[in-house]
């Protein structure tokens, strides 16, 4: 194969869900970097010994060189110390911000014309932190955040009507944290508006709860885990990258830097994007309600607060 995806931080819960999925479909060869080499290096040996019984060609490396990512595609950043119970994503901020300074230096001497896929927490500001130390366009900085946040909400959505997760889509703005904004306007099920469906009409209350839990849906998974998640948020990765490699032009929400849209400036927050092979090939921008932009306004004010604090 000739497309190359580095995951950093691989060998850890999140990044190893992604270059797992990344193998098994065939979309490129995987380079495993992390600070813990030789269980980087079992990671993909073990993900490599895989391949020949899914019948997968991709070609499977690991270790703590970046000498070996040289020429990636794309690179997904997993670094970052997990999120603990009780803990939020914004206690998380200074020390990630010193590994995606570490991590950025290396990504962009062998890989100066990838696209970076962040995922560490605070997601937003790390985002925002690779773009300014990376220098790339913004098309080329897209972090993994609406993915996951509307996965959640889809699934909580299908939990409460009984109806398939291919019939709903869910809609989510926002920073990726508790001020993430879930608009049941734009969520459908069957093409039918959240609040117009039967069992939401008789039932309304249960749109705040479900909006409610989706932007607590990653503190439920620490509080019963006792850590940060990892198979939804590396399958939301995974996704991002094969839209990428396969130029699907496909509508994905994500975390990315607007220069005016929805009336915030230089500041990365998760809005619906089309993903091609170019990283972010349009911005769409949607007609929101007075509280709905009230919300999502504030949710960008949460994460300038965060940029500000590492002055990125």
């Amino acid at each position: 194969m000739n497309r190359k995806v580095t995951v950093v931080g691989g060998a850890g819960n999140v990044g190893a869900t992604v270059a797992r999925s990344i193998a098994e479909q065939e979309l490129a060869d995987v380079v495993i970097v992390d600070i813990a080499d030789q269980k980087a290096a079992g990671v993909a040996l073990d993900m490599l010994e895989t391949c020949p019984i899914i019948g997968s060609d991709s070609r499977v490396i690991g270790g703590s060189d970046y000498a070996q990512t040289a020429d990636s595609d794309v690179v997904v950043i997993t670094s970052g110390v997990p999120r603990k119970p009780g803990m939020s994503r914004d206690d998380l901020l200074n020390v990630n911000f010193g590994i995606m300074k570490a991590v950025t230096e290396q990504v962009i001497k062998y890989s100066p014309n990838c696209i970076i896929v962040p995922v560490a927490n605070p997601l937003d500001a790390m985002c925002q932190a690779v773009f300014r130390l990376s220098r790339f366009p913004r098309e080329r900085i897209i972090g993994m955040a609406g993915v996951l946040d509307s996965a959640r909400m889809r699934t909580f959505m299908a939990m409460e009507t009984g109806v398939s997760v291919e019939n709903i889509h869910a809609f989510v703005l926002g920073g990726h944290g508790d001020t993430m904004v879930p608009l049941p306007r734009y969520s459908t099920i069957a093409g039918i508006p959240m609040p117009d469906y039967p069992y939401f009409k008789k039932n309304p209350e249960r749109i705040a709860a479900i909006c409610k839990r989706t932007a607590e849906g990653g503190a439920e998974i620490t509080k019963l885990v006792g850590t940060s998640a990892w198979y939804a948020p590396g399958a939301a990765a995974a996704e991002m990258v094969e839209c990428i490699l396969k130029d699907k032009k496909k509508i994905l929400p994500c975390s990315v830097y607007l220069q005016g849209e929805y009336g915030i400036r230089d500041l990365f927050v998760g809005v619906p994007v089309k993903l091609g092979a170019r990283g972010i090939e349009e911005i769409i921008e949607i007609t929101l309600t007075a509280d709905e932009n009230a919300a999502l306004q504030k949710s960008a004010g949460a994460v300038k607060e965060l940029v500000d604090v590492i002055g990125v």
